[in-house]
């Protein structure tokens, strides 16, 4: 066991844990964090996907002694259900979640992509997204919502 501090969405936490313990667990069972789901345990299918230091990673696969310091965001710190981020208001606006067990991974790849790529066309996007698994098949209204929140970025 070692002391770790994380800093997660915008907090820093010191954790007492196994450095190889995967992130999920941590934020998950440590922190509290209900964004990130645990989908397939082998970072195949993106409901694990969280954001460190502006690159979209899988937690499920990712050690947390190797993000020991890094800038981390779950989908529980990028808006508030009172002040959504625009981009899960694209979400809301589109009522592009069903179940909502991807969310993490299509919103926060999403995410990432776009503040790297701000000026990415829809197939771009599409690839970019082609690695997060959706079990309802809302694609179409997701891909509406992420290209909506592209858009407004491109036009402030």
């Amino acid at each position: 066991m070692s002391a770790i501090t994380l800093k997660v969405n915008g907090r820093a936490h010191t954790v007492d844990v196994d450095p190889a313990t995967p992130l999920l667990f941590v934020l998950s069972d440590d922190l509290e964090q209900r964004g990130p789901k645990f989908g397939c345990g082998l970072g195949q299918c993106g409901a694990c996907t969280v954001i460190a230091n502006g690159r979209a990673i899988r937690s499920c696969t990712t050690t947390v002694q190797t993000v020991a310091g890094a800038e981390i965001t779950t989908l529980d710190g990028l808006g508030t259900p009172e002040k959504p981020h625009p981009l899960q208001q694209a979400f809301i606006d589109e009522q592009a979640a069903q179940c909502g067990f991807c969310l993490s991974g299509v919103i926060l790849t999403a995410k990432a992509f776009l503040d790297q790529n701000p000026k990415a066309t829809e197939r771009e996007i599409r690839q970019a997204l082609a690695g997060v698994l959706c079990r309802c098949f809302t694609h179409t209204r997701m891909l509406r919502a992420i290209n909506t929140y592209a858009q407004q970025g491109r036009n402030a």
